[in-house]
């Protein structure tokens, strides 16, 4: 229990911590004590465990603050700042009111296994770095977020005595009863539940709106297995579509597409150049680390490090790479800073060579570049959705008279023909 306290977090001799020590006291909470948060999404969202207040108050989950939930989407609906706290928060709450919904229909769940899953839930992206999705396997190569996740809760169960194991036991999908598992990740979890429901909130596009109220309501158990009331089909597929169609209008959004793949190759620059020379690319923050001196395993060093960093260690680099006196890093920096992106254009056909290479010329003409730096300004590559995949765990439907299909061997099912087939978009990025 201590290791995690004194080793990980007491970061008085890292260089990028600034000789702070960043883990919070152990707070105790009194089981009557209840604290209220006001979710402009859900209304009111309570929290009444210990376990879980000690939780939302730790300095790796206050972290999730500093990390956007939708990366540079703002870039395109500036209402989209909400951050991985505010989604986390909000998963919870539909946690709270699934294990309720379920309860009153009759299935066993005891208090431990109800705080258990609150608190997988809570903790399901505390591994996310910054800007999330777009930067994932590029600062930490090979590196889900998910095993990220896992990393930092079994730190955590350490220094709180053990009390997560079930937690966990309950993420990684070891716990007998499985539909807690489905409830933290599956096709119907209150994660995907809470994400459409509150980016479409803040972006405000109306075609992510879901039922998820009524999902909830109609949600059951046989066999351990989370499923789906017949009366709740309509509702599903409601869901399945708004996800699809938020994929393709705010997701993979061709402006936020090429605004993400700007940072992939901001880091690329940032290594290559590192590579000759890193003294004028060090931010002064754990970033440093991640950028030159990572090896790929999640040691001691790595955690600590990585668990204070955040988007404000990746946009102090931004503005200080901007000034940079190598062309290519300044011209992408400056380009996020104010928004100057690169022009971008999806088909459904691959872009043939010809092009590619025309807009190469017309770069090193334009930057005065060379043919390999104009590469971080021309490059092609392929942007994939699929709303509901057969092969993965599915979503089954319980019917009245017993019988459990998957949502799409329903009859007349809308996924049966389309909306479960892999749609993919080939994209030419270019600098004019």
């Amino acid at each position: 229990m201590q290791y995690f306290k004194n080793t990980l977090f007491n970061t008085a001799n890292s260089r990028f911590a600034g000789g702070a020590n960043i883990l919070t006291t152990t707070f105790s909470m009194p089981v009557s004590t209840r604290k209220i948060i006001n979710d402009p999404v859900y209304g009111f969202i309570s929290i009444t465990d210990p376990l879980i207040y000690k939780i939302t108050t730790h300095t790796c989950y206050q972290r999730l603050r500093r990390i956007y939930q939708m990366a540079l989407a703002h870039l395109v609906y500036p209402g989209a700042v909400h951050t991985r706290f505010h989604h986390s928060l909000g998963a919870y709450h539909l946690m709270c009111n699934a294990l309720g919904e379920l309860s009153s229909k009759g299935i066993e769940i005891t208090r431990e296994e109800e705080v258990a899953a609150k608190a997988a839930i809570l903790l399901h992206d505390i591994g996310h770095g910054p800007f999330s999705h777009a930067l994932e396997n590029i600062l930490l190569k090979g590196i889900h977020h998910e095993t990220l996740s896992l990393h930092i809760m079994r730190l955590l169960n350490e220094e709180f005595g053990g009390e997560l194991q079930m937690a966990i036991d309950i993420f990684t999908d070891k716990y007998p009863k499985r539909f807690l598992h489905q409830l933290v990740s599956g096709q119907l979890d209150v994660d995907r539940m809470d994400y459409l429901t509150r980016d479409s909130f803040f972006t405000g596009v109306s075609e992510g709106v879901i039922g998820y109220d009524r999902i909830i309501k109609m949600m059951a158990v046989k066999n351990g297995e989370l499923l789906v009331e017949e009366k709740g089909i309509y509702s599903i597929e409601k869901f399945l579509v708004a996800r699809r169609l938020m994929y393709w209008q705010v997701y993979l959004h061709k402006t936020v597409l090429v605004a993400e793949k700007m940072l992939i190759k901001i880091v690329e620059r940032v290594r290559a150049l590192g590579a000759r020379e890193s003294s004028t690319l060090l931010t002064g923050t754990s970033l440093d680390f991640f950028l030159f001196e990572f090896d790929g395993k999640m040691d001691e060093e790595a955690i600590r490090n990585f668990v204070i960093l955040d988007d404000m260690d990746f946009m102090h680099g931004i503005k200080t790479w901007s000034k940079h006196p190598d062309q290519v890093l300044s011209v992408l920096c400056q380009g996020i800073l104010d928004r100057k992106l690169l022009k971008i254009k999806l088909q459904a056909e691959p872009f043939i060579k010809d092009l590619v290479q025309q807009k190469l010329k017309q770069a090193c003409q334009r930057l005065s570049l060379t043919n390999e730096e104009a590469g971080y300004f021309v490059f092609t590559g392929e942007a994939v959705n699929t709303m509901y995949k057969t092969s993965d765990e599915r979503i089954n439907i319980l019917f009245k008279d017993g019988i459990i299909k998957d949502i799409s061997q329903v009859d007349n099912a809308l996924i049966h023909n389309t909306l479960s087939s892999t749609v993919k978009k080939f994209y030419i990025c270019y600098y004019e």
